[in-house]
């Protein structure tokens, strides 16, 4: 399976997100939702974003222009909030997944669907 195919099948295919990137760890995006560009900034502060989590929590991430609010965090999933929904940043072995859902859409169903897409991807190495 391409990286595209677990954007269009697993993650916006599923109808829990909006749209999606996957990145990897090292940089570079790997695939993404048609018109979702982060720029380099962006992609940089993703990359750094579990790294550094006081600063996430301070300031939020922004996503393709889009500002989002620190919510929760765990070892590899980072939660956020806006005003129109959520997104996951969840880390793999290798890549980083970030996945945005628009309302009414609940994080819990869309960590549910993530959270199995990235189980996945450790499973085979990534």
């Amino acid at each position: 399976m391409s990286w595209q195919s677990y954007i269009d099948s697993n993650l916006v295919g599923s109808g829990k997100f909006s749209r999606a990137a996957i990145l990897g760890q090292q940089g570079g995006v790997w695939a993404a939702s048609p018109g979702y560009e982060l720029s380099t900034e962006e992609q940089k502060e993703v990359t750094d974003a579990h790294n550094n989590l006081s600063h996430t929590m301070s300031s939020g991430l922004k996503l393709a222009g889009q500002r989002f609010f620190y919510t929760s965090a765990d070892t590899r999933s980072i939660y956020l909030n806006s005003q129109a929904g959520g997104a996951i940043v969840l880390k793999t072995k290798q890549a980083i997944i970030v996945a945005e859902y628009a309302a009414p859409i609940q994080a819990v169903e869309a960590a549910q669907q993530v959270e199995s897409l990235a189980d996945y991807l450790i499973s085979v190495g990534f």
